[in-house]
Order: C-alpha cells, then sequence, then structure tokens
C-alpha cells in the first residue's frame, strides 16, 4: 500500500485524481491542470507537498558537516533563516540529489526529495557519523506551499498577529519559526508565495481554511509545468546520479573556493578539461509538444536529449530542458520521425506571469 499524506482525504473531496508518486498516492490534478497552471499565475493555488523529506541537522559541528556535503556553502548564509539550493553529491561529481537547506537556531532544517529520501538519509547520516551531529527525521511534518501573486496576501489574511509579522519581515529565501510552524519566501513555482512546513495535525484545518479563502488546490501535473517555465530541475529528469551540477544549468550553485566537499575534486578536475555537455532551454513556436527523451539535433548532428518538455499554458507554446553537446547553426528536435526547428534559449522560461527567457 502506497503512503499517504495528512491531507489524503481533503483530495479526495475535492475531487482529486491520484497517481503513484515515488510510493506515494499523490493527486496530479483536481479536474484541469491548465487551470490549476492558470490560477497559481493569476491569483493563488496551494499544493500539498508534504511527501517531501524535512531533516534537521543539530550539533555543534553542524555547519562543519554540511560544508562537506554540500557543492553550495552554508558558510555564506549571514542572516538566521536564510536559505540555501544545493546539490548532494558523490565523490565522481555527480548530483545524489538537490535540496534546501535553512539556518534556524537550533542548527539547520533540510527538504530533500521523497524519491530519495532512502539514500539521503542513509548518505547524511554515514557522513555525520564521525562528526559531532545528528540527521533527524521529521515525519511528523507536513508541508504546504501556497503559491501565485495573490498567495501571500491571502495567507496573510488567515494568519494571526505573530505569523503577520513573520511573513511581513522575511525577504526572499529565508524562512523563520513562529511557534511549531516554519514559514519561507521559498516556492517552485517562479512566483510570489510561502512554504509552510506544519504539524501534521494541524495541516487539514489549514487547508480547509485556504479552500474557504477561495486557494485552489493544485495537483502534480501543474506543479510540473510551473517549475519547467520557471526554470527548475526536477531530480531524477534534469539531473541526476549521471551528471554534475555544471552539466545541469547548477553552476552557480557551486562554490568551489577554499573548500572541500565530496565531489568538488570531480568538479575541479571537470573544469579543466571542460564541461563537454550543458543544460539549456528550447522553444517551440510551431505546433507541437517537446517531450522527455526526444532527440536534439544541430546541423543535423544528434547532439543530445530532452530532459523535461511540456506544452507551456502561459507562453502558449511548447518547451522544454535539454542536456546538449553543442547548439551551434540550426536546431531540431525529433518528434515522430519529423525534425522540427527550436530556438535554444537561457532559462527561466517565465518569471511572475512573464515571458523572461533570452536567446544563447
Amino acid at each position: 500500500m502506497n503512503r499517504r499524506t495528512p491531507l489524503y482525504f481533503q483530495h479526495e473531496k475535492a475531487g482529486a485524481r491520484f497517481v503513484d508518486f515515488a510510493g506515494w498516492d499523490m493527486p496530479v490534478h483536481y479536474g484541469s491542470q491548465i487551470k490549476e497552471h492558470q490560477m497559481v499565475r493569476q491569483q493563488a493555488g496551494v499544493f500539498d507537498v508534504s511527501h517531501m523529506t524535512v531533516l534537521t541537522i543539530e550539533g555543534s559541528d553542524s555547519q562543519r558537516f554540511l560544508g562537506r556535503v554540500l557543492a553550495n556553502d552554508v558558510g555564506r548564509i549571514r542572516k538566521m533563516g536564510k536559505a540555501i539550493y544545493s546539490a548532494m553529491l558523490n565523490e565522481q561529481g555527480h548530483v545524489l540529489d538537490d535540496l534546501i537547506v535553512y539556518q534556524v537556531p537550533s542548527g539547520y532544517l533540510m527538504v530533500v526529495n521523497c524519491a530519495t529520501r532512502d539514500k539521503d538519509i542513509e548518505w547524511l547520516t554515514y557522513q555525520a557519523s564521525a562528526m559531532l551531529c545528528t540527521v533527524t527525521e521529521r515525519p511528523d511534518l507536513a508541508i504546504l506551499a501556497v503559491q501565485g501573486p495573490k498567495a501571500i496576501r491571502q495567507v496573510g489574511e488567515l494568519a494571526d498577529v505573530r505569523q503577520n509579522e513573520l511573513i511581513n519581515g522575511l525577504e526572499m529565501f529565508q524562512g523563520g519559526w513562529c511557534s511549531n510552524w516554519f514559514i519561507a519566501r521559498t516556492g517552485y513555482t517562479g512566483e510570489q508565495g510561502l512554504e509552510i512546513i506544519l504539524p501534521g495535525k494541524d495541516s487539514v484545518g489549514f487547508w480547509e481554511q485556504l479552500m474557504s479563502a477561495g486557494v485552489s488546490p493544485v495537483g502534480l501535473g501543474a506543479r510540473d509545468t510551473l517549475r519547467l517555465e520557471a526554470g527548475m530541475n526536477l531530480y531524477g529528469q534534469d539531473m541526476d546520479g549521471t551528471v554534475s551540477p555544471l552539466e545541469s544549468n547548477m553552476a552557480n550553485t557551486v562554490v568551489l573556493e577554499g573548500r572541500d566537499f565530496i565531489g568538488a575534486d570531480a568538479l575541479r578536475s571537470q573544469l579543466v578539461t571542460g564541461v563537454e555537455r550543458k543544460l539549456v532551454g528550447l522553444v517551440l513556436q510551431g505546433r507541437g509538444v517537446l517531450r522527455a527523451h526526444y532527440r536534439v539535433f544541430c546541423d543535423q548532428h544528434l547532439v543530445g536529449e530532452i530532459t523535461s518538455g511540456a506544452f507551456s499554458p502561459t507562453l502558449g507554446h511548447s518547451i522544454a530542458l535539454a542536456r546538449v553537446s553543442k547548439w551551434s547553426g540550426e536546431c531540431t528536435v525529433e518528434i515522430r520521425g519529423i525534425h522540427h526547428t527550436v530556438d535554444v534559449v537561457k532559462p527561466p522560461f517565465v518569471r511572475n506571469g512573464k515571458q523572461v527567457y533570452k536567446p544563447l
């Protein structure tokens, strides 16, 4: 039997169609994926992402430990509650997972992907075993992501005085505790919004409040098209244990200078020899939909393949991320035996509901 979040019956009541996602019964949509996508771009929607794994890192060696296991540098955090996005690498410099970690008064709060939960916890626990720190899973916590141009205002109308004071004082990519709720200005959509980590027992009541306030439930389908428009990677598609962050449009999350994290030497070697493949954006202005694993050609030579692709409801045409070895000359994607010309661009494609991509 698959696992279920505390909100399973709320999804069922809202008419969700469920899918198996990494061993969890999760809502893929509530009737119309496109409408849910547009609600997030135009108003506000809420995602149940309680399948994600929340970990606490505590102890006197916590910063040293994270400096060893993360490609990004937690030492650059200068304000309590600030977060960094990072890859966690193996010795070959390949991506074991991507994650967010926040500095909190007790140490650090980390959110990792559910599909990599077991191997992440095993890896982190092993690396921490020689240090004065502990890695603790928090399965008692749920996560709700409220996203969209009206999201912060609508949450604020439901929040109490202390929660509003916290929300109003947050910077982008920063969170903080308010009693036993952790509220952060983060998201996976390219819109304004909040991600709220709260006790599972509180999640049903808060969900019902959001529904009564007119916030729309949004499933995994729209979450995927929203994150793709925002140029955000999905682990297992756009990067995995076979590629490095330098090949995954994540170079800006790697801090090499003066650091000795796991995988650093492999990345330094890759920079010396040259990064042969890069993750780029593709735009198809004509008819057709770009899909994962479709082959990419430049000047009629096979140069790579699409890692994620979909029709963009915001832009009205198809977009994709692709890992390619080069992109000079005319580039095409083969769709059912026919080559369609595409533009190679720099992601993201959309921010705050507006087209922002630029040609490479």
